[in-house]
C-alpha cells in the first residue's frame, strides 16, 4: 500500500444538493450527525493503509479546507498526509475543472513527483466501507493496467450509472455511460452464472455499475490523460477509450454502498441510518468512520418521546418534544412540545450566548434552534438555521419541486437553506 497514491475528486457544483451545497462544497456536506461526506473515503484510505492523499476541491471549498486541517494530522515520521489541491490558474492552463480527468490532468504533477506505482481515484460524496486492498490484490493478481469497481444494480437504477460488460475472466470489454434505452441496456445484462461463481446472489441485480472508484498503473494513467483528442471524463471519455488499447478488469463489490449525490438520496440514506439495523454501520470494529474532535459535552434531553434516532454530541432537548425517525446534528436546540418525524437537523457551528439570545428576542428573532410547538416532518434543516415557535413544516400542498424565501423543496423534501429564518406561525 505504501506505492499507492489517492486522489479524491470533490466534485463539480453539486446542484443535484442544492441547496445544501449553496454554501459548501459536496464533499463539506454533514452526514450522520457528526461526520462530513469527505470522511468516508479519506477514513476508508487510513483504514486500508493509505496515507498519501490529495483532495481535488473546486466549488466554496472553505469548509473543507478547515475541516481536513482540523482533522487529519500525521506522525512526520510517517510521511503521511491529506493535503487539498485547489483549482488555479497558472501560465499553461487557466480554466476550472472541466470534468474527472481534467482535474487530475490539472494536478498530474504531484502524480508525477510522487514515487507511486499505482493510482487509486476516489468519489468524495458516497457512502460505503470497502478496503482497498482488495481492490489492490485484484488490480495485481489479474496483470490489469486499470481496475474499476462494480457493484450489481437492479434494472430500475441501471440507467443511473456507468455499466460495464466483462469476459469470463473479468475484463471489461465494454463500457457504456448512464444507458437510456433498453436496447443499450439489455447487451451489459450479466449472467447469473457468472455472478453465483463469484460469490453474488444477485438474479435481481443482474447489471454491474461503475462505483467511481478507479485504480490505475501511474504509466498508463499519465498515457491516458496524455492521449489526443485530450479527455476531460473518466466515465464518459477515458474508459471507452482505454478498453481497447489496455487490459482493464472489475472488482467486484458487494458491501453498502450508496450515492448520496441528490436530495432524496441525501435524505434516504441518512434515515436509513436510525433504524435498528441500520445498513451502514458507524458503530462497526471493522473500518470505524473518522472526524473532526469538537471536545462538545453530551446531549441533554428528559421528558421526551424518541423512537429510531441518531443524536450527536452537545444537544439539548425539551420536555415534551416527540421525535420519530429523525437524525439531530451537533449542537441541535429543540423546543418544547416539538413534534419532528423523519427529518434530518445538521444542528450549529456554534451556541449562543444569553446575551444574543436576550437581543434576539427584543427584535422578534428566533433562537437558533427548533422552537416551541413546532411540527417537521419530511425535511432537511441545515446548519444554524432559526425556527420559530409555533412553526409547520410538512409540506402539505405535497409540493415535489418548488422554492421560496427560505426553503426549498426537491421530490417533496423540504430543505431549509443554512442559516435561514423561518419565523413564529409560519407554514412552509
Amino acid at each position: 500500500m505504501r506505492e499507492v497514491l489517492s486522489l479524491i475528486l470533490g466534485g463539480g457544483r453539486g446542484s443535484r444538493l442544492y441547496p445544501l451545497t449553496q454554501l459548501r462544497s459536496k464533499p463539506a456536506v454533514p452526514v450522520a450527525g457528526k461526520y462530513r461526506l469527505i470522511d468516508i473515503p479519506i477514513s476508508n484510505c487510513i483504514n486500508s493503509g493509505l496515507n498519501r492523499i490529495y483532495v481535488l476541491t473546486q466549488f466554496l471549498s472553505v469548509s473543507l479546507h478547515r475541516h481536513i486541517a482540523n482533522t487529519y494530522k500525521f506522525d512526520p515520521f510517517s510521511r503521511g498526509f491529506v493535503e487539498v489541491l485547489a483549482a488555479q490558474q497558472t501560465f499553461d492552463k487557466q480554466d476550472w475543472y472541466q470534468g474527472t480527468a481534467d482535474a487530475v490532468r490539472q494536478q498530474i504533477r504531484y502524480v508525477i513527483e510522487d514515487p507511486c506505482r499505482e493510482v487509486l481515484i476516489l468519489s468524495g460524496d458516497q457512502l460505503y466501507r470497502m478496503d482497498y486492498r482488495h481492490l489492490l490484490r485484484t488490480h495485481r493478481n489479474s496483470g490489469a493496467d486499470v481496475t474499476i469497481a462494480v457493484i450489481p444494480v437492479p434494472e430500475t437504477q441501471a440507467s443511473e450509472f456507468g455499466l460495464v460488460k466483462l469476459d469470463e475472466s473479468g475484463r471489461v470489454t465494454q463500457f457504456i455511460e448512464k444507458p437510456r434505452t433498453p436496447e443499450q441496456l439489455e447487451p451489459y445484462r450479466t449472467p447469473s452464472e457468472w455472478m453465483n461463481r463469484h460469490g453474488v446472489t444477485a438474479q435481481d441485480r443482474p447489471f454491474l455499475a461503475s462505483m467511481g472508484i478507479y485504480l490505475f498503473n501511474r504509466r498508463t494513467l499519465l498515457e491516458l490523460l496524455n492521449a489526443r483528442p485530450l479527455a476531460t471524463d473518466f466515465g464518459k471519455e477515458i474508459f471507452p477509450r482505454s478498453i481497447a488499447s489496455h487490459k482493464v478488469v472489475a472488482h467486484l463489490f458487494d458491501g453498502y454502498w450508496e450515492d448520496l449525490g441528490t436530495i432524496q438520496a441525501y435524505h434516504e440514506a441518512n434515515i436509513a441510518l436510525t433504524g435498528p439495523n441500520p445498513p451502514f454501520d458507524f458503530t462497526s470494529n471493522e473500518g470505524p468512520i473518522y472526524t473532526r474532535m469538537r471536545f462538545l459535552p453530551a446531549s441533554r434531553l428528559g421528558g421526551v418521546e424518541m423512537d429510531h434516532c441518531l443524536i450527536g454530541d452537545g444537544c439539548r432537548i425539551m420536555p415534551g418534544a416527540e421525535i420519530d425517525r429523525c437524525l439531530i446534528g451537533v449542537r441541535s436546540m429543540i423546543g418544547r412540545d416539538a413534534r419532528i418525524s423523519n427529518a434530518i437537523l445538521l444542528g450549529a457551528d456554534r451556541y449562543e450566548t444569553e446575551a444574543e439570545r436576550s437581543h434576539n428576542r427584543s427584535i422578534k428573532l428566533p433562537d437558533i434552534g427548533i422552537g416551541d410547538r413546532t411540527v417537521i416532518r419530511d425535511a432537511i434543516i441545515d446548519k444554524d438555521c432559526r425556527i420559530g415557535n409555533d412553526v409547520r413544516i410538512v409540506n402539505r400542498a405535497r409540493v415535489e419541486d418548488g422554492e421560496g424565501d427560505n426553503f426549498v423543496i426537491r421530490n417533496g423534501i423540504v430543505v431549509v437553506p443554512r442559516g435561514s429564518t423561518v419565523p413564529d406561525g409560519m407554514e412552509i
